[in-house]
């Protein structure tokens, strides 16, 4: 049976080709560092190997499968509240991730649409976890800016009567909804413009198109419904100033 992307010297050979055509662009195009590309592409190898390493390992059963799901949970948060800038305020982040991958994994295990074994259980939560911090981090780091930015305008609706919370939250709705929009376009576009992992996933494995077609659309609602509690719940938690950059303005300090 063929397969895609065999280890190998070809594999290796061909990555590396292109990691240096990767630095060759970013030379002539001066778009930064010629050893960022190359850096990332080895950090890149490096962890996959080791993960592949431990999942090949922890796969096998189900309590090490969800102990892998903990530490890719603890991962995500470390890198949303990186990403907001908020210090050690922005670990409130950690209820909006809660509250996507919450709304969305035991549904799926409870439904028995997704087998609680974990060659499922992992790659179907990293994905879902994966989307959730993304647009977790985004929203987070959208609405502070944007308090930041827009600050006068708080001071304006608080001097009308509004709460602060309410003040924030005509301030950074907007601007934070938009960490939503990669993914209800990817819902929009699948098929037509892009053909996402999961489904390609699953042809490589050798699953049927149908079979490759339902995973993904499972994985994408799920990531629309779990990236919109996590919105939801970052937005509010600026807004009740849980989440904050206390050199932003004396106002915001807590």
């Amino acid at each position: 049976m063929n397969t895609v992307a065999t280890p190998g010297v070809a594999l290796a050979v061909l990555c590396a080709v292109m990691v240096a055509a990767t630095a060759v662009v970013y030379r002539v195009a001066r778009l930064g560092s010629v050893t960022g590309a190359p850096g990332a592409a080895l950090r890149g190898a490096a962890q996959l190997t080791a993960v592949a390493l431990i999942l090949a390992a922890a796969l096998g059963q189900l309590w090490s499968s969800i102990a892998v799901l903990v530490v890719m949970f603890g991962a995500a948060v470390a890198t949303s509240a990186r990403r907001a800038e908020a210090g050690w305020s922005a670990l409130w982040l950690t209820l909006a991730l809660g509250a996507g991958l919450t709304a969305v994994l035991p549904a799926m295990l409870l439904s028995g649409v997704v087998p609680l074994e974990g060659v499922a259980l992992v790659p179907i939560g990293g994905i879902v976890l994966g989307g959730t911090m993304s647009a977790t981090s985004l929203a987070a780091r959208r609405a502070l800016d944007t308090i930041e930015q827009r600050w006068g305008e708080v001071e304006a609706a608080l001097s009308l009567g509004l709460s602060e919370r309410d003040a924030r939250l005509e301030v950074v709705r907007a601007t934070a909804a938009d960490a939503l929009l990669p993914g209800v376009d990817q819902m929009r576009t699948v098929g037509l413009v892009t053909l996402p992992g999961a489904f390609v996933g699953v042809l490589v494995a050798s699953g049927s198109a149908t079979q490759a077609g339902a995973v993904q659309i499972l994985v994408l609602v799920g990531l629309l419904l779990a990236q919109s509690c996590a919105v939801a719940v970052t937005i509010e938690l600026i807004a009740r100033v849980k989440v904050h950059r206390c050199a932003a303005h004396p106002a915001v300090r807590r």
